[in-house]
């Protein structure tokens, strides 16, 4: 039901790769090799690791979220009409036009959180971006910011580096579009988000390049509760930051009863978790479609 650890078998398509939440397969046709399914099961990850059990429905509102956000930005996709999504991963999955992407996490940040507020107690910078003194935890930044990674080959992580080093890695031009197109994507998403009673605190943008255009297209998962964090608007007014529409209780739960650091597997997730965690996914999925045409 999403969460199957073996591949899918399914007719006109062959399985090439499983990550820890996708799952991909090409077309066995030649004439359509240019394209890919992702398929998204109902997996969850925390700390590399994958986790028992999975998360009921969250393979499904994520492709809903990203399809729902597609239709909303404006800016060219990787999503192709040319093959139908097979019946048994329908709603979950998307035929993609293949990308050459590039090896840039394009990560917009308009809040300070997570990784960013350690770099910041620690230098007063986020990815070397000189940031105001006197920030609290969730504080608005003055203007969202660009702090990109260099993505990590399987099982390692993703490296913050500065955006000269972007410069470096893809060359000045492609850098500069990759920037922009992230920094406008990020407050569209920001101002459809409002409407909705959510603040979009920070999230990530994976680009490639069309082989067939050229053109720069958005590709992968776009503003779900696994590539971003919201906030309730209200909630953050009243102070509270810590509580976002993501997979957020897993990883609160595991840091409190398993040590990251050691070699045992992560237990498996209470049930309890489990449906808080699947809670959070279908709130956002509800908020965010209900209050936004």
């Amino acid at each position: 039901m999403g969460g199957e650890l073996m591949p899918l078998q399914l007719d006109g398509w062959k399985h090439v790769y499983s990550g820890k939440v996708r799952d991909l397969y090409e077309p066995t046709d030649p004439n359509f090799a240019h394209l890919i399914l992702v398929v998204a099961s109902d997996r969850v990850s925390a700390f590399d690791h994958v986790l028992e059990p999975s998360i009921p429905g969250k393979g499904a509102h994520l492709t809903t979220l990203t399809n729902w956000w597609f239709e909303r930005l404006g800016v060219t996709n990787h999503v192709s009409r040319e093959l139908p999504v097979p019946a048994e991963v329908a709603g979950r999955a998307t035929v993609a036009k293949k990308l050459d992407m590039f090896p840039i996490e394009c990560v917009v940040r308009g809040y300070i959180s997570g990784s960013g507020w350690k770099e910041y107690q620690a230098d007063g910078t986020i990815c070397g971006v000189e940031l105001p003194e006197g920030l609290t935890f969730g504080a608005k930044l003055p203007e969202p910011i660009f702090t990109p990674a260099f993505k990590a080959e399987l099982g390692d992580h993703d490296e913050n580096i500065p955006f000269e080093r972007v410069v470096e890695l893809i060359g000045e031009a492609d850098a500069n579009a990759l920037r922009d197109l992230s920094l406008q994507i990020f407050a569209k998403a920001s101002e459809l988000a409002e409407k909705a009673g959510l603040i979009l605190a920070d999230t990530k943008f994976e680009f490639g390049r069309d082989p067939k255009t050229g053109e720069i297209t958005l590709g992968d998962e776009v503003l779900t509760p696994d590539s971003s964090r919201f906030w309730s608007r209200a909630a953050w007014e009243r102070g509270e930051r810590k509580d976002s529409f993501d997979k957020q209780v897993v990883r609160n739960w595991l840091a409190e009863n398993w040590d990251a650091s050691s070699t045992t597997l992560p237990p498996a997730l209470p049930q309890a978790i489990v449906d808080q965690t699947a809670g959070k996914y279908a709130e956002l999925v509800e908020r965010l479609t209900s209050a936004v045409a």
